[in-house]
């Protein structure tokens, strides 16, 4: 009986420390609130105004001083970094195309996308073995 609780123990102080690596934090429960009688608890409207919260990019400093980055107008970031939004077409759909009509990147993609779901296809084949 003290092994098994010594490896729960054990367990248990394993999880905390995983917990604390990860960042995962358990709050307090708050008790009652005290306040007047018939007070709302709806949300306030936020301080900042419209016109603020749409230049600046809140929580963007990563320095220890400073104040958060302006949000600039799109002419004065460059081209590359608006396609990195651009949705890029999945495995099903570049396997219907031609591997002649594919452009290099397509072909590319196609390629590293296929590899992995052959490995895949493998390592599940393997594991029912």
């Amino acid at each position: 009986m003290a092994l098994s609780y010594r490896s729960l123990l054990r367990e248990i102080s394993i999880a905390n420390k995983a917990a604390c690596l990860v960042g995962i934090r358990g709050f307090a429960m708050g008790g009652k609130k005290k306040g007047p009688k018939g007070a709302s608890d709806a949300p306030k409207a936020s301080a900042l105004s419209k016109e603020l919260k749409s230049t600046t990019l809140y929580g963007g400093n990563i320095l220890k001083e400073g104040a958060d980055p302006k949000i600039l107008p799109d002419t004065d970031y460059p081209d590359w970094l608006v396609h990195l939004l651009d949705k890029r077409p999945p495995l099903s759909e570049l396997r219907r195309k031609e591997t002649e009509s594919l452009s290099f990147d397509d072909l590319k993609r196609y390629v590293k996308l296929d590899n992995r779901a052959r490995i895949k296809e493998n390592n599940a084949a393997r594991a029912k073995n």
